[in-house]
C-alpha cells in the first residue's frame, strides 16, 4: 500500500483501502465544488479517477478552486488539476476529458463502467440529463445542489433529492423532471445548503471572462462564492463516496 495512505489505513483497515483503490469513479464539473472532490477523493485513497470538464482556469476562479492559482489561469482545467492530483499520488490513474456533459456527448460517457458517477455541474439543463442518465445506470450517485451566496459553513447539509429544501437549483430541478414526466430511477444523496445572501458587491465582469473551452461558462447572473463553502461540499460529496465504500468492504 502507498505510505501516503498510512493514517488513512489506520481508520479504516487494509480491507477498505482495497476496495477503496479499486473503485471506478468519474466526476463531472471541476470548478469551485468538483476540485476540491477530486482532491478529497485522492487523498483519501481512491486511485481510479475519470474527470470531465471544458474549461480553462480563469483569474475569478481562484478564489474557490483547488488547481485555480495565479500560474495557472489560461490551462484547461482539468489537466491543471490532474496535474496537482497526481502531485499527491503520482501512482493514481487519473484520465482527465476536456468536454462539456450534455444531451449531445451523453453517449460518449459509459456510465456503467463506474461504481460512482458524481455530478459538480452548474447548467441547469446538463445536470438534470445527467442526473436522469446516472440514476438509470449501474453507478452510485452523488450529486452536488448550489453552492453560491452562501457564507455560514454551519448550513451545509445532506439529504435525498426529493428531500431537499431551500435550494432553488433542486427545485428547479424537480420542476423539470415532472413537467417532461421524466423521473430519475432511483434515490441519490445530494449535499446542499438553504442559506441565500444577496449580491452586495460590484461585479467585475472583466474577471468573468468567457471560457476558451468547448463549453461556455456565460451566466444570465454571476454569483458570489466563498472557498470554504466551495470546498465544503467539494469535500462532503468526496466523503459520500468513502463513506459508501467503506461501508461495503
Amino acid at each position: 500500500m502507498n505510505p501516503i495512505y498510512n493514517r488513512t489505513a489506520i481508520l479504516v483497515g487494509d480491507t477498505a483501502m482495497e476496495a477503496l483503490g479499486r473503485a471506478r469513479v468519474i466526476l463531472f464539473g471541476v470548478g469551485g465544488v468538483g476540485s476540491w472532490c477530486a482532491e478529497g477523493l485522492i487523498r483519501s485513497g481512491v486511485t481510479n479517477l475519470t474527470i470531465v470538464d471544458s474549461d480553462c482556469v480563469a483569474v475569478s476562479n481562484v478564489n474557490r478552486q483547488s488547481m485555480a492559482t495565479s500560474l495557472t489561469i489560461g490551462r484547461v482545467k482539468v489537466e491543471a488539476l490532474k496535474d496537482k492530483l497526481l502531485e499527491i499520488n503520482p501512482s493514481a490513474n487519473i484520465t482527465a476529458i476536456r468536454s462539456v456533459y450534455c444531451e449531445e456527448t451523453s453517449a460518449d460517457f459509459d456510465l456503467d463502467g463506474y461504481d460512482y458517477v458524481i455530478d459538480a455541474i452548474d447548467s441547469l439543463k446538463d445536470k438534470s440529463n445527467l442526473i436522469l442518465n446516472a440514476a438509470a445506470s449501474k453507478a452510485k450517485l452523488f450529486s452536488a445542489m448550489g453552492a453560491a451566496v452562501k457564507i455560514d459553513p454551519t448550513k451545509v447539509q445532506v439529504a435525498e433529492f426529493w428531500s431537499v429544501r431551500g435550494c432553488p437549483l433542486a427545485a428547479a430541478i424537480r420542476k423539470k423532471f415532472r413537467r417532461n414526466n421524466t423521473l430519475p430511477a432511483k434515490k441519490f444523496l445530494c449535499v446542499f445548503d438553504e442559506e441565500i445572501l444577496p449580491n452586495i458587491g460590484t461585479v467585475n465582469y472583466a474577471l468573468d471572462e468567457p471560457s476558451t473551452g468547448s463549453g461556455s461558462t456565460s451566466k444570465a447572473v454571476t454569483n458570489g462564492t466563498m472557498a470554504h463553502i466551495t470546498a465544503i461540499f467539494g469535500f462532503t460529496l468526496s466523503g459520500l463516496v468513502i463513506q459508501d465504500i467503506v461501508s461495503h468492504a
